[in-house]
């Protein structure tokens, strides 16, 4: 059940990154689940192996690297999806940085909501 929740709720905070910077837009909120639901697995599946691949970079640069890396997994996303649609790097980079931010809220509150 809190996957489900949380699912949701990152589609919402897609639709408010779209709606607060015109650099991120979603046409729907079935595309923002779908979106949801790719960025999900691009963080899951591919950003540790990138992270292992970086990590020279990432320790040279202490940690600031992994901005990078999410802004162009989310901007992959973007780029193979329909109604998802990220205008260049930079609106990735700070689209990515918002979106961090409200999944980092919505898991706080999700925690607290459902206790282990």
């Amino acid at each position: 059940m809190k996957l489900i929740f949380k699912w949701l709720l990152c589609a919402a905070a897609l639709l408010a990154v779209a709606h607060f910077y015109s650099g991120v837009q979603v046409q729907s909120f079935g595309s923002a689940l779908i979106a949801a639901l790719v960025v999900g697995l691009f963080n899951a599946l591919l950003r540790p192996i990138l992270v292992i691949l970086t990590l020279p970079v990432t320790l040279l640069t202490l940690g600031l690297f992994l901005f990078v890396i999410n802004a162009t997994l989310f901007w992959w996303a973007a780029s193979l999806l329909d109604g998802f649609a990220v205008r260049d790097f930079s609106a990735a980079l700070l689209g990515s940085l918002i979106y961090t931010v409200a999944g980092i809220v919505i898991n706080s509150a999700l925690d607290r909501l459902f206790p282990k």
